[in-house]
């Protein structure tokens, strides 16, 4: 099951462009019953190893804007550092309910994003770049709580406030997910948070997943697939808040 899971999960990444990051983690909660601080752990671990496999692709296509990346980078890798101490601080308290509803509540509003994306190819032509390190703070902290945010928030981000091609667009916020969810990925690996075993499952799935998804994208339309995710995502993260209010009660 958990071999499948990944390999869906790739799929859709593959398929949809929506980040791996807000698929994982509810995914693991729901189904699996992991506990979150390990769910998202491990989601992080999953979604660097798969992003590393499509990264050097956008690299050999010259589809990375490394000044943009920069600019991303210095503010959302301290994010998502902060974001990850901050999962590890709930869970020492035992706090459950109150991770359960924040993830829920992140996962929703990264799913939701999803709506307000403009056409492929399209940019506002207006260049806002210096304000990227600001803006993508809270989407490293976003990541390092729960997994989610990097792929639907950077890439709407790079759409909006730069004036990169699709493709550029693209393969940055790639590269960007990728520095994010190694490093916040590595706070929970060092934290125990992170399940081996799970962890190859879904890798056994998801790195034949992610090649068959990325091939399927260039001839299979997307936009429906995405809407389709994204409501399922919200139904998914709507669950784990109505559990969290549960523990809490």
């Amino acid at each position: 099951m958990t071999v499948l899971a990944g390999l869906l999960i790739a799929l859709a990444i593959g398929l949809t462009g929506i980040g791996g990051g807000v698929l994982t983690a509810p995914v693991l909660l729901l189904f699996l019953g992991m506990p979150a601080p390990l769910a998202v752990g491990t989601a992080l671990v999953f979604v660097a190893v798969v992003k590393l496999v499509a990264a050097p692709m956008f690299l050999i296509r010259g589809q990375v804007n490394y000044r943009i990346l920069a600019l991303l980078v210095a503010g959302g890798l301290p994010g998502a550092l902060l974001g990850s101490l901050a999962l590890n601080g709930l869970q020492s308290k035992g706090l459950n309910g109150v991770m359960l509803v924040l993830l829920g509540t992140t996962i929703v509003f990264s799913a939701s994003i999803n709506f307000l994306r403009r056409k492929e190819g399209t940019t506002h032509g207006v260049d806002k770049s210096r304000w990227l390190p600001w803006a993508s703070f809270p989407i490293g902290l976003e990541v390092g709580f729960s997994s989610a945010g990097a792929g639907a928030l950077g890439s709407l981000m790079l759409m909006h406030w730069t004036t990169l091609a699709a493709g550029t667009i693209v393969g940055t916020d790639v590269l960007f997910g990728l520095v994010l969810s190694t490093a916040a990925g590595g706070i929970h690996l060092s934290s125990g948070n992170v399940d081996g075993a799970v962890l190859r499952q879904l890798l056994y799935g998801g790195i034949p997943g992610a090649m068959v998804g990325a091939w399927l994208a260039t001839v299979v339309p997307n936009r429906g697939l995405r809407k389709v995710l994204a409501v399922w995502l919200v139904y998914l993260g709507l669950t784990l808040c109505w559990k969290g209010i549960g523990a809490l009660a």
